[in-house]
């Protein structure tokens, strides 16, 4: 999807909102709207122009990937904003609540108040305008979101048959990074997880020197990331032979998110759709032991729209793309948990990721 068609939707959005301009903080939301990837930089979209402010560092770069984009420089007290303002003959001006710094709005509204130019602007807090908008994936998007996927299930493949006891839960995650990157990751989405025995019934376990032993299950939760879009990935392996309690409870979370991924449909909440796996493990008796949300949209940010967990409001949609990642953590024994990324695709669900289970 082009850069200008992304634009006017978001103009579409300030002409509902009444908002005469938008002022883009985020850096995934500038990239999204602008192509632009330097580290420091606003946009300021009215209903007619759009113009992208960066420092010096930056002004070369800016010219060469936002062409659609006016290109002003800005300075660090911000006196660029009311004078731009001014000259865009705007006033009710959106800003990213979600993102936007306490010290920041401080900074910008003392150059409103001190500017001779234009001192009517009146800053309008909104909440994931863009977030939203970044929720549907254009083929452009999916090009690169399978890429960064294939890059992830492969290195998954070739890693996991290396795990064995004796090996460290570091050597791992350091195999899976170097993996990833030989096949063309620019960087990780995520610190990698690898969380070998009682460690994996923490879901969110650092990798760290434990040695893997027979008879444990190992959570590996991983991601790479291509051109600024990233994967995610979970999968459970057992070293040795997988005991009957190992094999009930992997049952329980592969059943919990078939159960989801056939549940999906657009219109339903993402609330709606983690009910249903939750409920199928709480009948299994296990409700107590899955903390944390089903799934989170992926893009540009490795957690993005839709939210996919209890009391989401967020409405499923044709062409977004999130994870469906149940699980079960017993303190003292370990978990499981399994991680796939689906595509909302003719109304249902469609698996992209292809790693093994």
């Amino acid at each position: 999807m082009s850069v200008a068609l992304k634009v006017n939707k978001l103009r579409e959005i300030l002409d509902d909102k009444k908002l005469d301009a938008f002022l883009v903080s985020s850096p995934p939301n500038r990239r999204y709207l602008s192509g632009f990837t330097g580290s420091a930089g606003y946009l300021l979209i009215s209903r007619s122009e759009s113009v992208l402010c960066t420092d010096f560092r930056y002004l070369e770069q800016a010219r060469e990937q936002a062409p659609d984009f006016r290109l002003e420089r800005m300075s660090a007290l911000m006196d660029w904003f009311p004078r731009l303002a001014s000259e865009l003959g705007v006033k009710n001006i959106g800003i990213e609540a979600d993102d936007i710094t306490v010290s920041t709005r401080l900074t910008l509204q003392k150059a409103i108040d001190r500017s001779d130019v234009n001192s009517d602007i009146l800053l309008v807090e909104t909440s994931h305008l863009v977030d939203m908008l970044r929720g549907v994936k254009y083929q452009d998007e999916l090009k690169l979101l399978n890429q960064a996927i294939q890059i992830t299930d492969q290195a998954f493949e070739e890693v996991s048959c290396q795990i064995t006891s004796g090996i460290r839960e570091s050597e791992i995650a350091w195999s899976l990074e170097k993996a990833m990157r030989e096949r063309g990751a620019e960087a990780l989405a995520f610190d990698i997880i690898v969380g070998a025995g009682s460690n994996a019934a923490l879901p969110h376990h650092r990798a760290d020197d434990t040695v893997i032993s027979n008879g444990q299950s190992v959570v590996i939760d991983m991601g790479a990331q291509f051109e600024g879009y990233c994967a995610d990935l979970t999968r459970t392996v057992f070293v040795g032979q997988p005991d009957e309690k190992f094999r009930h409870i992997y049952d329980i979370v592969l059943g919990a998110q078939r159960v989801a991924i056939d549940g999906v449909k657009v219109g339903m909440t993402g609330g709606d759709l983690d009910q249903m796996a939750r409920e199928f493990i709480s009948e299994a008796g296990y409700g107590d032991n899955f903390g944390h949300s089903l799934g989170h949209g992926v893009g540009l940010v490795v957690h993005e729209f839709p939210r996919v967990g209890p009391n989401s409001t967020d409405l499923i949609g044709e062409g977004m793309v999130f994870t469906i990642e149940p699980g079960i953590y017993l303190s003292g024994w370990g978990g499981v948990r399994i991680e796939d990324i689906v595509l909302v695709k003719d109304g249902i669900a469609e698996v992209i990721s292809k790693a093994n289970k």
